[in-house]
């Protein structure tokens, strides 16, 4: 007679005791961030959220998911995960602000070889202290072990956030036109693209490499100053400059037969980006599509309307600059220079 082999799950490589030890460490943080509009707490199999039919009056709900890409490697290699969940909480909760819509919740998925309960603890605080700056609820997440599929320390982050905005104040780039100016907020830095073009210089053993913090600095979230600008000034369209930079993003939030004409001369770029273009050869246009090269938001709007604009953005802490204005063209194109 064979004999069958003993195992249990943590043979198989899945440590459930560890999966109740984070949701400990997590349920604290997420009630630092807990809204009105939250009915319970985490542990559920579902969020519950209540919409505030007091303050909307034809509430349209805005989802929006992303995640981390490369930077993570770069921020596992030098033990800097404390600012993560920032970037997460940021590259979510800024794309549904491009709508005009309020974050209002956000879940997280987490997925490693092996979970490590500190790692797991560090990374999760610090996506609550995103959705903190953000102003949404950490209602839930996944915590994913998954042996055999990822090695023993490596993970992967992925972020979904629903926000509301009122039906006659969704903003979706109808309102353009041509001479409308564009105002430019400064990014923190790289914020979370362009990673694998920066890990690819950073092997190179002949590059002088800035100071890890610079490349890492977690991705800005402009939720409050936007937010509040929305309450002062009519604004045409927003858009979010990630993945597509510069070139690809702003033709997303116009009509097809407008373009941009930016000035790279009317903002100030991050050192960051001049270490970049100094360390390799790169085409103009494949740089401004790669990477936020200094702009990490833009907001459009009438000509009358930018001085204001600019005094409420300063208001909040923003640095930003008149960069550009809209144009006709029918290629539906951003010419920067």
């Amino acid at each position: 007679m064979t004999l069958k082999p003993r195992l249990n799950y943590r043979d198989s490589g899945v440590h459930l005791d560890s999966a109740a030890r984070l949701i400990e460490r997590i349920r604290p943080w997420a009630l630092q961030t807990t809204r009105p509009e939250v009915l319970g707490g985490i542990g559920g199999f579902g969020a519950l959220i209540e919409i505030p039919v007091d303050r909307y009056r034809k509430p349209v709900l805005v989802a929006g998911t992303d995640g981390v890409g490369t930077k993570l490697l770069l921020a596992l290699a030098h033990d800097r995960l404390d600012g993560i969940g920032v970037d997460l909480v940021a590259m979510c909760a800024n794309d549904v602000l491009v709508h005009g819509a309020e974050p209002l919740f956000f879940l997280d998925y987490y997925a490693t070889g092996q979970l490590d309960v500190e790692q797991g603890a560090r990374i999760i605080r610090s996506i609550a202290e995103g959705c903190r700056e953000a102003g949404c609820a950490l209602v839930g997440g996944e915590t994913a072990e998954l042996p055999g599929l990822y090695r023993p320390h490596d993970f992967d982050l992925a972020g979904f956030c629903v926000g509301l905005v009122e039906r006659d104040r969704v903003l979706d780039g109808t309102a353009v036109r041509a001479g409308d100016r564009v105002i430019g907020l400064a990014s923190s830095g790289l914020h979370s693209n362009g990673f694998s073009l920066v890990r690819s210089l950073l092997d190179d053993p002949g590059t002088t490499t800035p100071a890890i913090d610079l490349l890492l600095e977690p991705t800005r979230i402009y939720v409050r100053s936007i937010r509040t600008l929305l309450e002062t000034c009519p604004i045409h369209a927003l858009a979010h400059i990630t993945g597509g930079g510069l070139i690809d993003n702003p033709p997303r939030v116009i009509p097809e037969s407008l373009g941009l004409k930016l000035d790279p001369a009317r903002w100030q770029q991050p050192a960051v980006f001049d270490w970049i273009q100094n360390s390799i050869e790169i085409d103009p246009i494949e740089f401004y599509r790669t990477f936020n090269a200094g702009i990490g938001f833009i907001v459009i709007t009438a000509p009358e309307e930018v001085a204001p604009a600019l005094r409420s953005l300063a208001a909040s802490g923003e640095r930003a600059f008149e960069i550009g204005e809209v144009i006709e063209d029918p290629g539906h194109a951003v010419t920067i220079g």
